[in-house]
C-alpha cells in the first residue's frame, strides 16, 4: 500500500514536470524562431537560416521610426505610472479607512475597469477623448490607460494600508504631524512594498495595454505595440525579417523594464508582506 502510494505520488510530479517542461519548451521554440528569423537573411526548408545579418534591425529601425517610438512609449508608461501612484495611493487610503455609504458600489466601479474586456469601454471612452479633442495626441493616450490602471493601485494598496496598526497614524498625529507630514514620513515608507508591486504592475499592463492605446493613439502618439500591429497588418508589402526584428525590440525593451523594477522589488517578498 505504501509503495502503491509513492509511485502515485513519483508519477503526478512526474506528469506536473512534464507540463512544465513542454511549456517552457514551446515558449522557448517560439521566442527562438522570431529572435532567429530577425537575423536570418533565407529560411524556408532548413534548421536554420543560410546566413545571419543585422540589416532587418536597421531597417526596422529606419522604416518604423523606432526611436520616436521608443520615446512616445517611455513617456506613456513614466506617465500612468507616476499619476496612478499620486491618484491611487491615497484613495486606496481613503477606502480602507473610512465607512461611508455606497462604499461597495464605489469599490464595485473600481472591479469594472479591470473585470470587464478595454474594447468594450474603449470604443467609448475614445468617443469622448476624441470629442474633446485629447485622442490622438500623447495625453488622450495617458488618460485611456489611466482608467484601469488607477482602479488597480487602489485594490492592490487597501489591503497594505489595512495591514497598518491604525495606532501608528494616532502616535504621528499626538507628536504633531499633520495629514501631509503623516502621510509622506510615516504612511510611503510602511507601504513601500506595496506601492512598489502595484507600480510594477501598472507598468507592465502599460506597455501591453493595446486595445485602449490602439483607439485613441495618434500618427506621433502610438506605443511599441500598436506600431508592431500597424507593422504586421497596415498596407503594403514589408520582409517578415524585419517585423520579426521590431518584435525582439519590444521583448527586449519590455525585458529591460521589468529588470530595472525587480532591482527594487522582490515579487516572494511582497506576497509575504501582503499575507501580513
Amino acid at each position: 500500500m505504501h509503495g502503491e502510494k509513492d509511485w502515485a505520488g513519483r508519477a503526478w510530479v512526474f506528469g506536473v514536470w512534464s507540463l512544465v517542461g513542454f511549456f517552457i519548451l514551446n515558449l522557448a521554440a517560439m521566442i527562438g524562431t522570431v529572435v532567429v528569423n530577425s537575423f536570418g537573411t533565407r529560411w524556408f526548408d532548413t534548421w536554420l537560416p543560410a546566413s545571419y545579418t543585422v540589416r532587418w534591425y536597421h531597417q526596422a529601425w529606419d522604416e518604423f521610426q523606432l526611436p520616436d517610438i521608443l520615446i512616445v512609449t517611455m513617456e506613456v508608461v513614466g506617465a500612468v505610472v507616476l499619476v496612478s501612484a499620486l491618484i491611487g495611493v491615497p484613495a486606496a487610503y481613503g477606502m480602507a479607512r473610512r465607512d461611508f455609504p455606497g462604499k461597495r458600489a464605489v469599490m464595485l466601479l473600481f472591479l469594472l475597469p479591470l473585470l470587464v474586456p478595454p474594447i468594450t469601454y474603449g470604443i467609448p471612452l475614445a468617443t469622448v477623448l476624441y470629442q474633446a479633442g485629447l485622442a490622438g495626441r500623447i495625453w488622450g493616450v495617458i488618460l485611456a490607460n489611466l482608467v484601469p490602471t488607477v482602479p488597480f493601485v487602489i485594490l492592490i494598496m487597501i489591503p497594505f494600508v489595512e495591514q497598518i496598526d491604525p495606532r501608528v497614524e494616532a502616535a504621528a498625529r499626538v507628536f504633531g504631524a499633520g495629514t501631509g507630514r503623516l502621510f509622506v514620513r510615516v504612511l510611503v515608507p510602511l507601504l513601500a512594498p506595496g506601492i512598489l508591486a502595484a507600480l510594477l504592475l501598472v507598468l507592465v499592463r502599460t506597455i501591453a495595454m493595446f486595445e485602449l492605446t490602439f483607439l485613441t493613439a495618434g500618427s506621433d502618439s502610438q506605443t511599441l505595440v500598436v506600431a508592431l500591429y500597424y507593422a504586421v497588418f497596415a498596407a503594403g508589402v514589408r520582409p517578415g525579417q524585419s517585423i520579426d526584428a521590431m518584435a525582439v525590440v519590444y521583448m527586449l525593451t519590455t525585458m529591460v523594464w521589468l529588470l530595472i523594477a525587480l532591482r527594487f522589488v522582490n515579487p516572494t517578498q511582497i506576497v509575504v508582506r501582503g499575507r501580513r
